[in-house]
C-alpha cells in the first residue's frame, strides 16, 4: 500500500513539473513572439466593409502584419478603430497614413500603409501597454464617393425649379426668333442680295485703288530721280550762299564792329529828333487845316459883323 502511495505521489509530481515546464515553454514562445511584433491602432471615419480581424496589412505593397481586432467606437458608431499587429523591424514614421484598400475587384481588402519621410521621427510604443496611433486617409473608394456626393448636389443646384424656368424661358425666347427669322425670308434674301452687291462694288473700288496707286508709284519713281537732282543743286546753293555769307561777314567785321560800337549809339537821338519832327508836322496840319489863311498870313482872320 506504502508502494503504491509513493507512485501516485512521483506520477503527481512528475504531471505538474510537466504541466508547469509546458507553460513556461508556451509563455515563452509567446513573450518571444510578442516581442517580435509592435501593436498599432488605426480609427476610420468611413465603412470598412470587407476587412476582418487576420486581413492583411500591407505597407507599399509588402506584407507587414495584419489586423489583431475591430470594434465600433462607442460614443460614434461611424468610426470603427482597428488594432494591427506589426512586424518590429517595419519603420514606422509619424507621418506613416493608413487607408482601406482594395488591390482588386476579386481580392480581400486590405489596410495600405504609405508615407513615412526618412528625416520623420520614428512611432514606436513606450511600453508593451502603449499603442501608438496610426493616422488615417480617404481611401480611394471614399474619394470618389465624396466626388459623386459633390457631383449629384450640383446637378441638383444646376437644375432647380427656378433654373429649369430660366432655361425654359431662354428655349422660348430661341423659338420666337426662328419663327420671327422664317417669317422675314424675303427680307433677308434681299438682304443677302444686296450684301453681295456692296461686295462687288467694294471689290471694284479696291482694283481701281490699287491701280490708281501703282500708276502713282510709277510716276513718283520716274520722277525720282530728277527731284534728287533739283534737290542736290538745292543744297549745293544753299551751301555756297552760306559760304558766302561767311566771307562777307569776315570781310566786313572790322566795319560791322565799329557801327555795333559807335553807330547803334547815334541812333537813339536821331530818333528822339525824328519824333519832335512827326510832332510838329502834325501840329502844323492841324493848324493848316482849321485856319490855312490864318496860318499862311502869319495873324487871324477877321471876323465878319453878324448885327443883332
Amino acid at each position: 500500500m506504502e508502494t503504491r502511495a509513493n507512485y501516485i505521489l512521483i506520477g503527481s509530481f512528475t504531471l505538474l513539473v510537466s504541466a508547469f515546464l509546458l507553460g513556461f515553454a508556451l509563455w515563452a514562445a509567446k513573450f518571444s513572439s510578442d516581442a517580435s511584433w509592435h501593436r498599432y491602432q488605426v480609427t476610420f471615419n468611413e465603412p470598412i466593409t470587407g476587412l476582418t480581424e487576420g486581413s492583411a496589412v500591407q505597407y507599399s505593397g509588402i506584407s507587414v502584419g495584419t489586423i489583431e481586432s475591430l470594434n465600433l467606437d462607442s460614443n460614434d458608431p461611424r468610426r470603427v478603430h482597428a488594432i494591427l499587429r506589426i512586424r518590429r523591424e517595419t519603420p514606422i514614421k509619424v507621418d506613416t497614413r493608413a487607408k482601406f484598400s482594395q488591390p482588386g475587384l476579386t481580392s480581400n481588402p486590405i489596410i495600405q500603409l504609405s508615407g513615412g519621410s526618412p528625416e520623420a521621427a520614428s512611432l514606436i510604443p513606450d511600453s508593451r501597454e502603449d499603442i501608438p496611433v496610426i493616422q488615417t486617409e480617404p481611401s480611394a473608394l471614399q474619394n470618389i464617393s465624396d466626388t459623386a456626393t459633390r457631383l449629384v448636389d450640383r446637378l441638383d443646384k444646376a437644375f432647380s425649379e427656378e433654373n429649369i424656368a430660366h432655361i425654359s424661358a431662354i428655349i422660348e425666347g430661341l423659338r420666337k426668333t426662328t419663327d420671327t427669322v422664317a417669317g422675314q425670308d424675303e427680307e433677308i434674301r434681299q438682304l443677302i442680295v444686296n450684301a453681295r452687291g456692296a461686295s462687288g462694288d467694294l471689290r471694284k473700288t479696291l482694283q481701281t485703288s490699287e491701280a490708281a496707286m501703282a500708276r502713282l508709284d510709277r510716276d513718283v519713281l520716274a520722277r525720282l530721280p530728277a527731284t534728287l537732282e533739283k534737290l542736290d543743286r538745292a543744297i549745293a546753293a544753299l551751301e555756297a550762299t552760306g559760304q558766302n555769307a561767311n566771307a562777307l561777314v569776315s570781310e566786313n567785321r572790322a566795319p560791322l564792329q565799329r557801327f555795333t560800337q559807335d553807330g547803334l549809339q547815334q541812333v537813339a537821338p536821331t530818333l528822339e529828333e525824328l519824333r519832335s519832327l512827326m510832332r510838329e508836322l502834325r501840329q502844323m496840319s492841324s493848324q493848316l487845316g482849321n485856319n490855312p489863311a490864318g496860318y499862311l498870313l502869319g495873324h487871324e482872320q477877321p471876323k465878319e459883323f453878324t448885327p443883332k
